[in-house]
């Protein structure tokens, strides 16, 4: 072989090992970067938020937020509570929604100096991991009936009714997440609370942390046991937070499935009505009495309404137009004051602190009402005795002059009523001369009939 063609050789050698080299550097490459990729996505965090009480529009959110990130299969959800309680029936939707949960969900009660108190103590309970941060409580998880904002006694067969189904619930999962479950059960029956040191050595909570990124350091590695039985352990070493916020549209409305608000609303619809209905094409009263009357509708379908408590607000309601239209000296209003506030009290039933009516609300919504309601009636009433001053009945019984002498019917002159003409026809066969005031008697088509003024007036006498 020459020495030119060993060259050669050697040359095309070179290139086919440097082409080698570089497809492995690509492929090393490749390989490292989709790790890395699938390293992020497992380690993605959908964080969620409670922030107030417990309601309908609340438990959409975080059932909506845990099924999201079970779709794109993240490590773990997060959920960040500060809760005074709220509705039993939103509660155990969240419940649900987290032990069906296909992704490992942590509840975290958090800044300091929030609490996880009444149904928010279920929904701790309830986590793969519960964790609260330093200065926290959670517990007070008892059944309570309240009027005029304080504690009322119930039939003692009730009272057991609700607290064993509600320690049985409590129960039901707590026992199978290894917590302590006859501690967890004096929540209810002995409305128990603890601090977040209390809780830890009672084993009611998982850990402390001082943060969320204290906490999702504690949990990387970590082995936890699902609700299933199986057990999955977290990779959070490098952890991506995907914050799941309300919508604009749940955000407005968590504020409207308030019952504060839903009775307010309602209260402004049946004002806006009434005035829409005595007062036609204000057109405003109405439209907003319209809205304000469907928006309480739809809170009032979500909520748990009572029928003695809206019983008694169309009572009241009742009652009002009534004390505008009959002397009963203000009973029947005084009686229609009470009778809101009763029912706005009684409008919105849980056992669960912190949901329903205030006593404030009610009351400021009830006097001012009553008061409107009665001057609206009473205008109405006066205004129906009034004198039509359109048409047939505006001329009736006004007076005017004779510009042409006036015989008896069928004879017609012409008269001057209001500033206009008119023919005219004396009554009684009177003739009246010119200049003579006359008073209209009746009309038959565009003939007045006529009589002196002075006649009338003796008559009157």
């Amino acid at each position: 072989m020459s020495s030119q063609s060993l060259r050669r050789l050697l040359f095309c050698a070179a290139i086919f090992a440097g082409l080698l080299v570089v497809l492995a550097a690509g492929a090393r490459i490749s390989s490292v970067s989709a790790e890395s990729s699938s390293s992020s996505s497992n380690q993605q965090v959908v964080v969620l938020r409670i922030d107030g009480e417990i309601e309908p529009i609340l438990a959409e959110y975080i059932a909506k937020g845990i099924k999201q990130a079970g779709a794109e299969h993240a490590s773990l959800v997060l959920i960040t509570m500060n809760t005074p309680g709220g509705l039993d029936t939103s509660m155990r939707e969240i419940v649900q929604a987290v032990l069906s949960s296909s992704v490992p969900v942590a509840i975290y009660v958090s800044p300091s100096s929030a609490r996880g108190a009444s149904a928010g103590f279920f929904i701790l309970e309830s986590a793969d991991i519960a964790a609260m941060a330093p200065g926290t409580n959670a517990g007070a998880a008892s059944p309570v009936f309240e009027m005029f904002g304080q504690t009322v006694q119930i039939d003692e067969t009730m009272r057991k009714k609700v607290t064993n189904d509600a320690t049985a619930f409590l129960r039901s999962y707590v026992v199978k997440r290894g917590r302590n479950v006859d501690l967890a059960a004096t929540a209810v029956t002995d409305a128990k609370a603890w601090s977040d040191k209390e809780a830890l050595d009672g084993k009611l909570i998982d850990l402390i942390a001082n943060s969320e990124d204290d906490l999702l350091a504690k949990l990387n590695g970590r082995t936890i046991a699902r609700f299933d039985g199986s057990t999955t352990q977290l990779a959070l070493s490098h952890p991506v937070l995907d914050e799941f916020g309300m919508t604009s549209r749940e955000k407005f409305l968590t504020h409207i499935v308030e019952p504060n608000t839903a009775f307010v609303l309602l209260i402004v619809g049946v004002l806006g009505l009434y005035v829409e209905f005595n007062h036609p094409g204000m057109f405003a009263p109405g439209v907003i009495g319209g809205i304000a009357i469907l928006l309480a509708l739809f809170a009032m379908q979500m909520l748990p309404v009572t029928l003695a408590g809206v019983g008694l607000i169309i009572l009241a309601i009742a009652l009002f137009v009534l004390e505008a239209k009959f002397p009963t000296h203000g009973i029947l209003g005084i009686g229609g004051t009470v009778a809101m506030i009763l029912g706005a009290l009684m409008l919105i039933q849980s056992p669960w602190t912190g949901m329903g009516v205030r006593p404030g609300t009610a009351i400021a919504v009830a006097i001012p009402f009553a008061v409107i309601a009665a001057v609206l009636t009473r205008a109405v009433a006066r205004s129906r005795g009034w004198k039509q001053v359109t048409g047939k009945e505006e001329l009736i019984g006004e007076e005017g002059e004779v510009t042409e002498p006036v015989g008896a019917a069928p004879a017609t002159g012409m008269v001057r009523v209001h500033g206009e003409l008119w023919r005219a026809a004396a009554v009684n066969g009177a003739t009246l001369p010119k200049g003579a005031r006359i008073r209209v008697r009746d009309m038959r088509g565009l003939t007045l009939d006529v009589e002196p003024a002075t006649q009338q007036q003796s008559k009157a006498s």
